[in-house]
């Protein structure tokens, strides 16, 4: 082939060249009737790259990732209020009362709130806790002085008074240990009959000692 035919073709083939990359241009600004640039396919890019024209491949973009949510500190569990302390029940009060009284005649005695009598049994034990031996008929006829509580005093000394629990686990009022009895056969409050009974029942005084005043006939006072 001579010089000069391979020159005419090298010449055509730049020609239909430039044809063809007019024609590309012409389409991608739409003919000059559109002024927004039309957005390359990849097609395009494709052709485009194959006559060199792209320097480099085009950069596909990888999509935006959301930002990472920070993760919230839960706020510190606030511990359970605790239930108020209570303040401890009050004992209860008795509605039974003593007093230690002087009387005519008989000098110092103890009365229940209604004025009966109070004895004391010589065969009973005051020490170390306070024992009655007075059960079944003989508590009948002497009546227990029986309460819950400690009773209420005036005219003695709260710290003798305690309580003494019975066989029948009863609990009875006692004078330093000394359990304390009505007795059925006084006629009124105030009354003593049962003063020197057996020699061995004797009116109870405010300190716990038997009262030997007023002793029936040929009933003698017992050694103290």
């Amino acid at each position: 082939m001579s010089v000069i035919r391979r020159n005419r073709i090298a010449i055509g083939l730049a020609a239909g060249l430039a044809v063809v990359l007019g024609l590309g241009v012409w389409s991608a600004t739409g003919s000059g009737t559109n002024s927004k640039p039309v957005a390359q396919t990849e097609t395009d890019l494709g052709v485009l790259g194959d006559y060199g024209d792209v320097g480099q491949p085009p950069v596909l973009q990888e999509p935006a990732q959301a930002p990472e949510t920070p993760v919230q500190q839960q706020a510190p569990e606030t511990p359970a209020a605790q239930p108020a302390a209570q303040p401890p029940a009050a004992a209860p009060v008795s509605s039974l009362k003593l007093v230690g009284k002087p009387v005519d005649k008989m000098g110092l005695v103890v009365q229940d709130g209604d004025g009966r009598t109070m004895y004391r049994f010589d065969k009973d034990v005051p020490k170390p806790e306070g024992k009655s031996n007075c059960n079944g008929t003989c508590a009948t006829t002497w009546p227990p002085l029986l309460s819950d509580t400690v009773p209420q005093v005036e005219g003695i000394d709260s710290k003798l008074v305690s309580l003494i629990t019975r066989a029948d686990g009863k609990k009875q009022v006692a004078i330093d240990g000394w359990a304390l009895y009505a007795y059925s056969q006084d006629p009124k409050p105030g009354a003593w009959k049962g003063q020197g009974v057996g020699g061995t029942w004797f009116v109870i005084q405010p300190d716990g000692k038997r009262n030997v005043e007023c002793l029936p006939p040929g009933v003698t006072a017992p050694a103290a």
